[in-house]
């Protein structure tokens, strides 16, 4: 059975992908940048076109409006043409700079901040029979924060849904990089009675069935440290290859020769020749290892990580690969390469939405079978 999902904050759409990839159907999209309009479209139609083989397939944004500029009604009517849905659920990842360590701690009072306030309220007057909430760690991790969380939490609670939450780290489900999430999910409360066979408390937390690492605690494993740029490291036996930048690059050809490829940033200083292979100590500048997996990609004003053993940083392609999208999604030559690496590194790593849309698929089948 085919879930119809609705996303909102919809970006490039690497959620959606992880989630199409795990047969949810996304019946309605939203996203208001223009730049991320563009390369939804275009990245979207390329890998859809490259399933379908035969023919090709063009989709875009459904909906490019502000979300405080939606009322329910209007979703609902544009995503089922007045004729409802029995089973839907919602996806989405409100900004969060004004949760993250990097931005100013702004929370909910901040102009991102307060768009998740906008999508719990959406939600609550949606109704759908499942949400999946996506936002950085900090959210919980921080005490003013976290006070936030806990009202948005009880606001849903009210409105009937058992919600459950954790910060999953994509490196643990097969990513090449250590990118933390903090993953929000929630079912109306008889579905997800059904589902694990008993009553719930209201309040009642670590219900849901969430996705099996792959890979746990990889991190405590000896990963290797720096080398001297320009020389060539052994491969180390001992540590899973498949979550190094090395395979990532190297296992499904050569990045260079694929669409995007040769799209990166040009150098203009000497610290390109100089940095150490894996030196990530620095706030800029930070070089990776070919050996072990990428810190979180998240770049912005050029700052994009170097590559490993060339004098560039990486391209556009390979920022794709470190955040596990299939090489069919492409983005168009006309958007900026700022726009593009924005958009990647904004999105949810595909494998880690595979694992967990697989997860709320399982969980929902147990509810209604």
């Amino acid at each position: 059975m085919a879930f119809p999902l609705l996303s909102f904050f919809t970006g490039g759409g690497l959620f959606d992908l992880g989630f199409k990839q795990a047969g949810f159907t996304i019946c309605w999209t939203n996203e208001n940048c223009p730049a991320f309009i563009e390369g939804y479209g275009y990245g979207m139609s390329a890998w859809l076109s490259s399933l379908k083989k035969s023919r090709t397939v063009n989709i875009d944004i459904s909906n490019t409006g502000s979300i405080c500029d939606l009322s329910a009604k209007q979703v609902l009517n544009e995503a089922f043409c007045g004729l409802g849905a029995n089973v839907f659920g919602v996806i989405g990842g409100p900004p969060c700079p004004d949760f993250s360590n990097g931005g100013n701690h702004a929370g909910g009072d901040g102009a991102n901040g307060r768009l998740t306030t906008v999508f719990v309220d959406m939600l609550c007057e949606l109704r759908p029979a499942f949400f999946v909430i996506e936002n950085v760690p900090g959210l919980y991790r921080f005490h003013k924060h976290r006070e936030f969380l806990r009202k948005k939490i009880q606001q849903l609670q009210r409105h009937d849904y058992a919600v459950d939450y954790k910060i999953l780290n994509a490196v643990e489900f097969g990513v090449p990089q250590d990118r933390e999430r903090l993953f929000i999910v929630g079912f109306n409360f008889s579905l997800a009675q059904n589902a694990i066979g008993r009553k719930l408390s209201e309040d009642e937390h670590g219900w849901f069935q969430w996705p099996r690492e792959t890979h746990k605690d990889v991190k405590r494993l000896s990963w290797p440290k720096v080398t001297p740029f320009g020389e060539d490291p052994n491969k180390p036996a001992e540590l899973p290859l498949e979550l190094t930048v090395y395979s990532a690059f190297t296992n499904n050809g050569d990045p260079e020769k694929i669409v995007n490829g040769n799209e990166y940033f040009n150098p203009h200083s000497s610290k390109f020749w100089e940095i150490q292979e894996g030196d990530v100590s620095r706030m800029s500048f930070k070089r990776l290892h070919r050996y072990r997996f990428s810190p979180t990609a998240w770049y912005g004003n050029q700052e994009v990580h170097l590559h490993p053993w060339k004098a560039r940083r990486l391209s556009v392609r390979e920022a794709l690969r470190i955040q596990s999208v299939p090489d069919d999604y492409v983005l168009p030559d006309a958007m900026s390469l700022s726009a593009k690496f924005k958009m990647v590194c904004n999105g949810v790593p595909c494998i880690m939405a595979f694992s967990l849309a697989n997860a709320v698929k399982r969980f929902i089948k147990q509810a209604i079978q």
